[in-house]
This record gives C-alpha cells, structure tokens and sequence, in this order.
C-alpha cells in the first residue's frame, strides 16, 4: 500500500506542480499527515524538491512548492543500429540531458566488439550525467532485433547485425551494469506515445533502418505477443514471387521499402552484399531526402515504389488490429515527405472494411531519436510506478 501512495504523490507532483503538500493531499484523497510522510520519503530518495515557501492565496501559512528533482536519479537508454550507436540520458521528469551518437558499421561485426563499444559509450554518457548531478538508476539497451518475452538478458535474433543468441552479460565488462535489451521498434513507439500528445491509445509505430520493424500499442500498453515476435511487419510478403529475403521467405516488405532496397533502386548503392555499401559519402537517410529533395528521378521513383509496398502491408494491419492511427517513425519520419502520397493512395484503394481518414497516418516528431529516447524513459517510468526502486536517503 505504502508503495502504491508513494506512486500516487510522485505522479501527482509530476503532473501538476508546482504543488504544496496540501494540495498535494487535496488531489490524491489521502490526509495531510500521510502526504507528509510519503513527501518525506520521496524527498529523501531524490525523486522530489521542496522549494522555499510561496504564496498559495489560501489563508494560512503559505506552502512550499513540490516538484520533481532534476538532479538525482536518471535512465539511460542505448542503440545499437546496423549504422551507429547511440546513448541518451534522462532525468526524472523524462528530459533528455545527454545524447550521443557515433557512427558505426556494425553489420556482421562479432556481438562482442559491438557491445564492448557501447559499453564504453555508456560509460561516457554517464560520466557526463554525473556532472550534471545525475545518477543512472536503470540501463536499456535497443536492438534491431528480437527479444523474447522473459529472455534473460539474450538478443535472440538480430538479422541485419549477424547476431543469434547473444546474451548480453557474457560480451558486457561490468557485470553490474548489463544492460536490458528491448527491441528498438517497441522503444520507438513507446517514445512516441509518452512524448506526443497528439498520439492516440491504440496505433501501429513502423519504422526502418536496414530492416522495417513495427510495433503495436493497443489501450495505451504495447502489445508484445506471446514470446515477443509482435510486429515483425518487414517480413510480411507483398508480392509473394518477389526476392529472396535474408529471414529465408520471399517478397517481404524489407526487400521493396527496407534502407538497402530503396537505395539500391535510387542508384545509390554499389553492387555487393544486403546492405549495399552507398556510391556517395553520406548517411543514406539524407542521402535520399537530398536526391529527393533536388527532384532526383529515380529516387523519387524509388521512394514511390517503397510507399505502395509499406502502404499494402500496413493495410493488413489495419484490418487486422484496428488502430486509430499509424505513425511513420526512424528513417520513414525523414523520408515521409516523399512516402505519405504512395502510402495514402495504398490505404485509401484498400481499406474498405472501415472507415479511414489520410491525417490517421502522421510521422513521428522524434524521427531516429525514438527508440534510444524510449529506452531511457521506460527507467523513468518505472520508478513512477515504483519508487521504492530508488535506494532510501
């Protein structure tokens, strides 16, 4: 019960402060006293600040404001993507306060030698966090890749990497500081839906590096499956006769709208393997959006061909799931200048069951942010929920 309150006053604070502990005790239905304990408590495990006394408008003593500490306790979040990697740190009221991000080829690099990099990546984002008052309380790691439901810490697969069965603690130098692996996808679209009012409670988050991954939220909470497979909409076939795939099917949707299809039919690409290396200097996103942007015609034409193939999946998964809305996130956000005609035209000729607006397909605001940003919050979140997470004062 102490826990649930504790929960109670912290999500009230950060909600509404600047409150008093008074008010405080007006919103959550629990007697001046009791706040007063739990305010005491969660002051004492650096989740909440009492500022000096101000002015309420009540008669009385004035009260002292309450209001969630931005120093203290914090989440990190990592990336590991086929192209970079990446870390981000985040305070208790969710702000970001480090990022970093490096580029890196990591496809088919040994699981080891990736990890030990972004071990040291962490290391550093911490260390910065550290002088800006902030200690990490909880470390996940995004990866393009499947993480089975109660896994153990283990990368199950991860095609675009090379990765099978990596388990994270046997490739980290700090046993105390593994991190928990979660799939970028479902970081993206749990990102999404903390950080943008506009999302709605049930919606379909795809986004693209090399790969096409998606994720569901449905009633506010993301739907992982039975074992964790959920979304894998990159493998769903659009044209069952099409290329061969590296998951072993043929005519998945990665081999029309995937980052090395769309470069290689915009002429981008040199000949060679998956992940075509790219004829020009640059990150292949804005690569495209450049050649896109200056009118490019094959391009145009690539991007034009991988929105009616992303268009003809997702409308299986509207009529399979019913969202209120489906958002463009990672690369496909920077490209959906050029992608949202093909996909709308696609949904509009095909969804037929039900009723479907064009503005139900947005792109997301965070664009290739989402999934380490996700991964940073989802610490924050659960101390929300739990605040005795956090060591007591």
């Amino acid at each position: 019960m102490r826990r649930r309150n504790l929960a109670l006053v912290l999500c009230a604070v950060a909600e509404h402060s600047p409150l008093s502990r008074a008010d405080v005790a007006g919103r959550v239905g629990l007697t001046r006293a009791a706040v007063s304990s739990l305010v005491d408590e969660l002051i004492g495990r650096g989740a909440v600040t009492e500022a000096a006394a101000t002015a309420s408008g009540r008669v009385g003593r004035p009260g002292r404001a309450l209001a969630v500490s931005g120093e203290g306790p914090a989440g990190l979040g990592l990336e590991v993507g086929v192209t970079h990697l990446g870390a981000c740190v985040v305070d208790l009221r969710g702000d970001p306060r480090v990022w970093r991000r490096v580029e890196r080829a990591n496809a088919g690099r040994p699981a080891g030698q990736v990890l030990a990099e972004v071990a040291a990546l962490a290391a550093e984002a911490e260390a910065e966090a550290a002088t800006l008052g902030l200690r990490v309380q909880g470390r996940i790691l995004a990866v393009p890749g499947v993480v089975p439901n109660e896994s153990g810490a283990v990368v199950e697969r991860a095609p675009n990497l090379g990765w099978q069965g990596v388990r994270l603690a046997d490739h980290w130098p700090d046993p105390d500081t593994v991190p928990e692996p979660e799939n970028e996808a479902n970081l993206g679209a749990l990102a999404e839906y903390w950080n943008t009012e506009q999302t709605a409670e049930t919606f379909v988050h795809v986004s693209a590096e090399t790969g096409v991954g998606a994720a569901l939220v449905i009633e506010g909470r993301l739907f992982r499956g039975a074992r964790g497979f959920a979304g894998e909409l990159g493998h769903i076939p659009v044209h069952p006769d099409g290329p061969d795939c590296a998951c072993g099917a043929r005519g998945c949707l990665e081999q029309y709208a995937g980052e090395a299809a769309v470069l290689r039919e915009a002429g981008l690409a040199q000949h060679g393997p998956a992940r075509a290396a790219l004829a020009e200097p640059g990150d292949p996103v804005s690569l495209l959006a450049e050649h896109a942007g200056a009118g490019h015609a094959p391009t145009l034409a690539a991007l034009d061909r991988a929105g009616r193939a992303l268009g003809l999946a997702l409308t299986s998964a509207v009529d399979l799931i019913d969202p209120d809305s489906l958002v463009l996130g990672g690369a496909y956000a920077e490209l959906a200048e050029w992608l949202l005609p093909s996909v709308r035209a696609e949904l509009a000729d095909r969804v037929t069951v039900r009723p479907w607006a064009p503005e139900a397909l947005r792109p997301s605001a965070l664009g290739r942010r989402g999934p380490v940003l996700g991964a940073a919050q989802t610490t924050i979140r659960r101390i929300m929920a739990d605040p005795t997470l956090l060591p007591a004062g």
